[in-house]
C-alpha cells in the first residue's frame, strides 16, 4: 500500500492490525542515457510491489541522497552528510511516534550507506523498535542473477536500464563501454570525475533484452517481500 494513495485514517487502521512500513531511500544523481531518478524510482517500485500481497504501507521515496562526486553533472542534487542523517533519523523518529517497530528501509543508492550504522545507533536508543536495511540491488539473490546474465554491470549501465527508468526516444549506445578506472575516479573532485566517466556509465552495455531484466526484477522483488515478511527479532 502506498502512502500516496491513503489517508491516515486508512494509515491509523493500518497501524492497528500491523507495525511494519517501509521507507524507500533513493537519490538523484546521473545515471547516462537514464532517468536522474533511478535509484528512487526503483527503490520505490521494488518496495512497493514486495509489499503489496502483505498490506504494509510504503511510504514516500527520499528521493534526495549523498552523492557528492556528480555534482559536475547537471541535475544531480547532493546533501551534506550531516544533513542527510538528520533527515532520516528525523523520518524514523517520527514513524516510531506513530507506532511503527518494524521498518524496512529499501535502500537504493550505495552512497547513502552511512545512514545504515545511523539507524543501529538509532535503534540502541529506541530499543522497541527494528530497522532492517536493504539494498535492493545487491542483495544476495539479486546480485547473483544480475551476475548470472551479465557480469560486467556497474553504475548507468544495463543492470539499471528497466522500461521505467528508461526516457522516451532515448537510448544509449549500442557497444559495451570498457570499465572506466575507478582507482582514479575515486581521486578526483566532481570535474575529474566527470572527465574519467564521460557519460556517466561506469562500463558495460547500455541495454539488455527485457526478458532477462524482468527475471531480475522479479528476483528482486521476491527478496525483499522475503525481508518484509520477517521473521522479526
Amino acid at each position: 500500500m502506498r502512502v500516496t494513495e491513503m489517508n491516515w485514517m486508512q494509515v491509523e487502521a493500518a497501524l492497528a492490525n500491523d507495525d511494519r512500513c517501509v521507507l524507500p531511500l533513493g537519490s538523484t544523481e546521473q545515471h547516462a542515457y537514464l532517468s536522474l531518478s533511478v535509484d528512487s524510482i526503483l527503490s520505490e517500485r521494488v518496495a512497493t510491489e514486495a509489499a503489496a500481497p502483505l498490506g504494509v504501507p510504503v511510504f514516500p521515496v527520499q528521493p534526495y541522497g549523498l552523492t557528492p562526486a556528480f555534482r559536475a553533472y547537471p541535475g544531480t542534487v547532493t546533501l551534506k552528510m550531516e544533513t542527510y542523517l538528520r533527515v532520516v533519523r528525523d523520518i524514523l523518529d517520527s514513524l516510531a511516534e506513530q507506532g511503527f517497530r518494524r521498518i524496512l528501509i529499501c535502500n537504493g543508492h550505495g552512497g547513502n550507506s552511512p545512514a545504515q550504522s545511523m539507524t543501529v545507533e538509532w535503534m540502541g536508543a529506541n530499543p522497541h523498535c527494528q530497522v532492517r536495511w536493504h539494498n535492493w540491488w545487491n542483495a544476495p539473490k539479486t546480485f547473483a542473477q544480475v551476475q548470472a546474465t551479465d557480469k560486467l554491470a556497474s553504475h548507468a549501465s544495463w543492470m539499471e536500464n528497466f522500461p521505467w527508468t528508461r526516457l522516451p526516444n532515448i537510448r544509449g549506445p549500442e557497444h559495451q563501454k570498457p570499465m572506466a578506472d575507478l582507482d582514479l575516479m575515486r581521486l578526483q573532485g566532481p570535474k575529474g570525475v566527470r572527465e574519467v566517466l564521460g557519460d556517466g556509465n561506469f562500463g558495460g552495455l547500455y541495454q539488455r533484452d527485457d526478458a532477462e531484466m524482468q527475471a531480475i526484477w522479479d528476483v528482486a522483488v521476491a527478496e525483499t517481500r522475503a525481508l518484509i515478511e520477517g521473521p522479526w527479532a
